[in-house]
């Protein structure tokens, strides 16, 4: 039988320990543990939320890495056209860890309303297009269909379309330069809106309309085969740089890759700010956590000074004493991470499902709501992380056992 557990269970389970002096302080100690868990789970929840929101957001107009011709200079339209017969197109085989793969083109335009105009970017898609993020994005009408026939269908964002007052259904015309020579009568296209999305960011808002990549291909002049780009989206994010360089070197040597974390760099060192913020903020609680858990232990040991001094009579050794309160101390600890845990998993299941939380400038963060993100392990890492280091934290005050006499102590009873 463990010795230290079973008296601590006795002290945890008699009905003086939960009436004496020290059960105030004991509560409070608890509660400290459970607010300080809550904010923690919160803090790293919204934070690990945002970024991966913002992050999807990203490549969902660009992809996780870019491959293009070296030619185009990094410029936003495509200028020169790249072979759609590659090793890694339509299946990604080159190298692992590839998700999908899409063939894109862009060409810059202009929409002339009677009243206004506005300056886009086409951004022409085909039937390899993966839409998924869209579906979420999407707040009026339905996505464009290039599956069969050239057609005119575009998406359009909600930002666009109420600075044109167009809405599904309307018709526009376009007009579109003609890169080789510029002083030539543009290009027109007359479009449709089928469908209006609204992705809460505006640099991306204010420039992309989606269409049929094969308008472009007929304006640049290009073969069936030639696209502007090809997007590649990875299975896991954190591995953007490895892959992008893994990508480069096993492309051909006239084709150039570009990560979005290199492309946005501005944004991404930005969202890299929330793993400090998050960090601070649990060091903060678990330091708040550890005093009111010292002050606890301390009241418990003076109080429970007398029963020390038996125990030291009768030879048991003073890491043993310590092992009794170190187990009183664990089991506090582990009722304000239970308390912590209901209260902190239950406010951040009411956000993920019902979106409660608003920002009061949805433009600054790119979203309206607040989201959240939290996995099974990190929420078992946080909670054994607060537990040990409290732990350790009360293995300096319960020195103060060594420092007891016996025999003043059973005459102070």
């Amino acid at each position: 039988m463990n010795l230290e557990w079973y008296i601590a269970r006795r002290l945890i389970g008699s009905k003086e320990h939960k009436s004496s002096i020290s059960a105030p302080i004991i509560k409070i100690a608890i509660a400290a543990i459970a607010l300080g868990l809550l904010m923690m789970l919160i803090a790293l929840a919204t934070g690990v939320g945002l970024r991966h929101k913002i992050r999807e957001k990203v490549s969902a107009f660009n992809g996780h890495i870019q491959i293009y011709n070296y030619d185009n200079n990094s410029s936003e339209v495509s200028i020169i056209p790249v072979s759609t017969h590659q090793e890694f197109y339509p299946e990604f085989k080159i190298t692992d860890g590839v998700r999908h793969v899409q063939a894109v083109a862009t060409k810059a335009g202009i929409i002339r309303m009677e009243d206004t105009f506005e300056g886009f970017i086409a951004k022409g898609v085909g039937t390899d297009y993966d839409w998924s993020a869209f579906e979420e994005f999407l707040v009026g009408g339905r996505l464009p269909d290039y599956s069969d026939a050239l057609n005119s269908e575009v998406l359009i964002s909600r930002r666009m379309a109420e600075r044109l007052q167009l809405g599904v259904d309307s018709l526009f015309n376009s007009f579109f330069l003609k890169e080789e020579n510029p002083d030539r009568i543009p290009n027109q296209r007359r479009f449709q809106v089928v469908g209006i999305y609204d992705s809460g960011f505006e640099e991306f808002d204010a420039t992309y309309i989606f269409t049929d990549i094969r308008h472009i291909q007929r304006m640049n002049n290009w073969q069936a085969d030639q696209v502007g780009n090809f997007e590649v989206f990875l299975e896991d994010f954190e591995q953007i740089d490895e892959k992008g360089a893994e990508i480069y070197g096993r492309t051909l040597s006239n084709l150039d890759t570009q990560t979005i974390q290199n492309k946005y760099y501005q944004i991404f060192e930005w969202i890299g700010l929330f793993d400090f913020n998050i960090a601070l903020i649990i060091g903060i609680m678990i330091l708040v956590g550890g005093i009111n858990m010292i002050t606890a232990l301390l009241v418990l040991i003076l109080e429970r000074t007398p029963m020390i001094g038996i125990l030291k009579s009768l030879g048991t050794t003073n890491w043993s004493i310590r092992k009794v309160f170190l187990y009183n101390a664990a089991y506090l600890i582990g009722l304000g991470l239970l308390w912590g845990n209901l209260l902190g998993l239950g406010i951040l299941a009411i956000q993920w499902k019902f979106r409660v939380f608003k920002f009061p400038n949805p433009e600054e963060y790119y979203m309206t709501y607040i989201p959240v993100y939290l996995d099974l392990s990190t929420v078992l890492i946080l909670n054994a992380g607060v537990l040990v280091l409290c732990l350790l934290m009360l293995l300096i005050p319960s020195w103060i056992i060594t420092r007891i006499s016996p025999v003043k102590a059973i005459r102070f009873a």
